[in-house]
């Protein structure tokens, strides 16, 4: 870090505003940043770049040059230099030596001490991974092919953002894009530029709503349709009634988990009935830190670690805990962790890969959202179906040796039944502590 931040520096000592700019584009590229975040405070103005997921500082200048920078990038995204009151979003194209293309997404915002940058960089030139290559194992896989290849329906995926949602949907976009289909996306904006599909960005501003995209699309005569989100009954509705009407709809949505995203649409008031037959499967999705394989090693493992994980395995579906050889009650667990070196910049982590959570429609869920059975009716079913929950996914990648522990529980929850067995633990202790204290007749 420090050799790819010389440049940098030497910029900013010069007060080469072109330099600087081109100099932390160029820092970012080198060691595989999605996002470079450039924010003004009183005294300083510091440069913080996101590698796998996580924010570090990497330089700071003064304030006094913030304000040809910020001109600067501006121009190179064709904004106004003289508007600093309000948001502005735009996007520049730039050509590395090596010959890659990307795409800087910037956007602006007004804070007290100056204009806030955030660039976000897209290589055009990166293939589309596959869906094997985003860490789905060949379960869920098959779950997902099979959802894409039905004719009609709706797939949704969800999680936060930044969780790859996009790459997801368009991995299986990937699968599906042939000359014998007509392929619509409605988006904002569009990330990834696709040869064979037709991509249209959204413009809220002149109305023109994912909702009203959805509708016009339908008139264009596809087969498929991808909508970036769907954030409103309207969307929703449209895209069941596209469903309905012969068309395979692909979009995100906004929830916690695969089991919440069915409550999350109850609660839109899309009826039981329609949710059932128009929903193909139902993706939940995470990404976490790989550890880096030039310096992993064996950990020791805690006792609240081992813990978690053993009610996590108890919650597992028999065939699961049989794949990982932990169907016997005193089956050892082990976990690996990155010690750090210079190939992963000293942090022990090197990549990412998703925890997936793949929930499909079957009769017996369908029958249990028609009798409005509680989310962890519906989980439990699903489990014993197959269903792997985000964290059974995660726990699995921790015995693997290809994350730690702390990665998976900062992104996923425990299961509503281990979630449940916890708590009535913790009231059992309670209770005894209160029968402890209660005096003697």
């Amino acid at each position: 870090m420090i050799n790819k931040t010389t440049r940098l520096q030497n910029a900013i000592i010069e007060s080469d505003v072109p330099q600087i700019a081109e100099e932390m584009v160029n820092v970012a590229i080198e060691i595989d940043s999605s996002d470079i975040h450039i924010e003004p405070s009183e005294h300083t103005v510091r440069i913080r770049l996101r590698v796998d997921g996580i924010l570090s500082q990497i330089m700071e200048y003064p304030p006094s040059l913030h304000p040809a920078v910020v001109s600067r990038l501006k121009i190179m995204g064709n904004l106004k230099i003289d508007e600093s009151r309000i948001p502005q979003d735009g996007r520049v194209q730039i050509t590395t030596p090596e010959g890659k293309d990307l795409d800087l997404r910037l956007s602006t915002l007004p804070t007290i001490h100056g204009e806030k940058i955030v660039m976000r960089l897209q290589d055009r030139s990166r293939q589309i991974p596959k869906l094997e290559e985003l860490g789905i194992e060949p379960y869920n896989l098959k779950i997902i092919k099979r959802a894409i290849s039905a004719p009609n329906g709706v797939i949704l995926t969800t999680g936060p953002t930044g969780s790859g949602k996009t790459t997801t949907l368009y991995s299986c976009l990937n699968i599906l894009n042939t000359a014998k289909v007509n392929i619509i996306t409605i988006e904002d904006p569009v990330e990834i530029q696709m040869s064979g599909l037709n991509q249209s960005q959204v413009h809220p501003a002149i109305n023109y709503t994912f909702a009203y995209g959805l509708r016009t699309a339908l008139r264009q005569d596809p087969d498929i349709i991808m909508v970036g989100e769907i954030r409103d009954r309207e969307t929703i509705e449209v895209a069941i009634e596209s469903a309905l009407t012969g068309h395979l709809v692909l979009s995100t949505i906004h929830t916690n988990s695969a089991v919440a995203t069915i409550t999350r649409l109850l609660d839109m008031d899309v009826p039981a009935f329609l949710i059932t037959a128009t929903t193909n499967a139902i993706i939940a999705q995470r990404l976490v830190r790989k550890i880096c394989e030039k310096c992993k090693k064996e950990d020791e493992l805690s006792p609240a670690i081992e813990e978690k994980l053993k009610r996590a395995v108890e919650t597992m579906n028999p065939a699961q805990r049989k794949k990982l050889n932990l169907e016997k009650e005193n089956s050892s667990l082990k976990i690996y962790r990155g010690a750090g070196c210079e190939e992963c910049g000293n942090t022990g982590y090197k990549g990412r890969i998703g925890l997936y959570e793949v929930l499909e429609m079957t009769n017996r869920l369908k029958s249990l959202i028609l009798k409005n059975a509680t989310p962890l009716e519906i989980e439990t079913e699903a489990i014993a179906e197959g269903m792997k929950t985000l964290e059974h996914d995660g726990v699995e990648k921790i015995l693997s040796g290809i994350t730690t522990p702390e990665e998976v529980y900062a992104v996923a929850r425990a299961t509503e039944e281990e979630s449940k067995k916890a708590n009535d633990e913790t009231q059992e202790i309670g209770e005894m502590a209160d029968f402890k204290k209660a005096p003697k007749k």
